[in-house]
């Protein structure tokens, strides 16, 4: 092609906003320069950070990422997956909706996609991922609240088919054994680590609790906002009343009142060292790599919602 008729074509694409055509492009390189992110919850500010590691990540070594919001839903999640492979992206990062994502995460596999999990691990396949020390944090949390002279100390937690709810369950029935507490198990709530609409179930679970709790272990934000909700319907302050703790900080509402203490996970470094990962997965395709788990440590961050009692409380 001659300089004129080069100049020519470029002047008319330019007047025409044409954008060249990447999917033929990745035919020939197989390689799309694409990533996916599917998280659980866009809502929470634990997601959200995690999204920002991930796709500053991904831009550093020339990717860009696309996102997908599965709202804890199964069904959500497999159109999601779908959508993943139609798009022939290079790879995924997946926070898993729970223990039953594992078909999804094999279809993945069949069609030869790189994933790593985040936050979450699935039962039955072995891959990369990025975790949490769930057990750990949600012992700090109890010792925290022992430390302050609680005794009686319930959880509120996320389904039991959802790795770091077991976790974080384990953590705070570990922290009352070290503590030589008992465990009594009606004073566990179970839920969706997602939004609550309905607070009814909570709160019947509340008043027929007896003793009363004096401390509550949140285990997730999303959790401890709706359980300040449920506290606040039924007049109990927090911490005047009732002491609450969580895991996962709450990003930009921190500061509010009643200024939660919290094990705080590294939310930014879960999506960057995820992506990392994922790239290097896809890079060294052919290659036989083992496969690679990182557990990182939570921060307990002391604020203003617990509550010291008297010693003979």
């Amino acid at each position: 092609m001659s300089e004129k008729t080069r100049a020519k074509v470029k002047r008319v694409m330019e007047e025409m906003n044409y954008v060249p055509n990447q999917t033929a492009r990745s035919l020939v390189l197989q390689q799309t320069k694409l990533l996916f992110l599917l998280i659980t919850d866009i809502m929470n500010p634990f997601y959200t950070t995690l999204s920002r590691g991930a796709e500053d990540a991904a831009k550093k070594f020339g990717y860009r990422l696309l996102f997908g919001n599965s709202d804890e839903s199964l069904e959500k999640e497999a159109d999601y997956i779908t959508t993943i492979l139609t798009a022939r992206v290079d790879g995924v990062l997946v926070a898993p909706a729970g223990d039953p994502s594992l078909p999804h995460l094999e279809t993945l596999r069949k069609h030869n996609v790189p994933f790593v999990l985040l936050d979450r691990e699935v039962p039955g396949i072995e891959c990369d991922i990025v975790l949490g020390d769930s057990k750990e944090g949600a012992r700090q949390l109890v010792s925290h609240l022992v430390a302050a002279g609680h005794r009686h100390i319930a959880m509120v937690n996320g389904s039991p088919s959802v790795s770091s709810a077991r976790l974080r369950l384990q953590g705070y029935q570990d922290g009352l054994k070290l503590s030589d507490l008992s465990y009594d198990a009606s004073y566990l709530f179970e839920t969706s680590f997602g939004p609550v609409s309905d607070l009814s179930d909570m709160e019947q679970w509340f008043q027929q609790l007896d003793p009363k709790p004096t401390a509550i272990v949140a285990g997730n934000n999303v959790l401890a906002v709706e359980t300040l909700r449920m506290l606040r319907g039924r007049g109990v302050r927090v911490p005047d009343d009732l002491s609450l703790v969580c895991f996962d900080d709450l990003g930009p509402y921190s500061e509010a009142e009643p200024f939660l203490t919290v094990a705080a996970q590294q939310a930014y470094q879960f999506g960057y060292m995820g992506t990392q990962m994922l790239i290097e997965r896809i890079q060294e395709k052919e290659a036989v790599l083992p496969w690679k788990k990182i557990v990182l440590p939570a921060d307990l961050i002391i604020r203003r919602s617990v509550q010291t009692m008297d010693a003979e409380t």
